[in-house]
């Protein structure tokens, strides 16, 4: 039941990768298709997902705010295909979303910004120089994506377990590596304790989309973490009224038993400038 998380740089050719990597190992591929599948189920419209898939979220207005929600409710898609196992998360930051689980192989797919663009031109039958361009706007959001809501460099090289070269690597050589990666035992190694952390990274996500869809949004930070139904919130709120809205809105999502408040009471007025 490993999970496979592919992160890419537009061009690259992993997606072609991807499909063929699940139909070989007859993994659920999880990309925007099966997102766009999933969605209605929670909520989702193909315009919203349109909004804010794999684009940075901001929390400045109600609307900002909304997006955020919404943007984890996308990532409680995944989080609820990975408890399935047997999947293959593309992008969105899923080696992030699963962070610290042991049956994760995380991929990395990079090439020479000019190999991408020929690839990518020739590909979508569209001119380079628009290819380029295309390629540069995507490299700018995926990576701000993952700097603004994960707080890390996306080339980072130590976030991955595997990176391939596209230019270099052949896809049928890619794919084989990946099915042996797949099938190395320390994979399997600690799969139950990660399958009940996996369950507590999925209540502490239902927590936030909540808190994210109400006016406490506003609220300086929140951070969240969850223990067998146990959910603990801490960061900072700015009246006592707030913390006790935070916990109601906590023990009212299924599957929390208890909350624990570690949210610090602070009077914050923004300067003007």
């Amino acid at each position: 039941m490993a999970i496979i998380t592919f992160s890419r740089e537009m061009g690259t050719g992993a997606y072609a990768v991807a499909k063929e990597l699940a139909k070989k190992l007859k993994y659920t591929l999880i990309d925007r298709v099966k997102i766009e599948e999933l969605a209605p189920s929670y909520g989702l419209t193909p315009e919203i997902l349109e909004r804010v898939d794999e684009k940075p979220p901001s929390y400045r207005t109600a609307e900002d705010r909304l997006q955020a929600a919404y943007l984890a409710t996308v990532e409680l898609i995944l989080l609820d295909c990975a408890k399935k196992g047997n999947v293959l998360l593309y992008g969105r930051g899923a080696q992030d979303l699963v962070e610290g689980l042991s049956n994760v192989l995380k991929v990395r797919f990079i090439a020479p910004f000019e190999d991408r663009v020929e690839k990518f031109a020739e590909r979508e039958w569209i001119d380079p120089d628009l290819a380029r361009e295309l390629i540069r706007r995507s490299d700018h959001q995926l990576g701000g994506f993952i700097h603004f809501y994960f707080n890390r460099d996306w080339n980072d090289p130590m976030c991955y377990d595997l990176i391939f070269n596209t230019s270099k690597i052949s896809q049928s050589c890619m794919v084989d590596t990946l099915v042996a990666a797949v099938k190395d035992p320390r994979l399997k190694e600690g799969e139950e304790e990660s399958m009940a952390m996996l369950e507590d990274l999925i209540l502490a996500k239902r927590v936030e989309a909540e808190l994210l869809k109400s006016p406490l949004a506003r609220a300086l930070r929140f951070d969240i973490c969850a223990e067998d139904g146990v959910v603990t919130l801490s960061g900072h709120v700015k009246s006592e009224e707030e913390v006790q809205q935070a916990i109601d809105i906590a023990m009212a999502v299924e599957g929390v038993t208890d909350v624990e408040s570690e949210l610090d009471v602070l009077n914050f007025k923004p300067s003007k400038d």
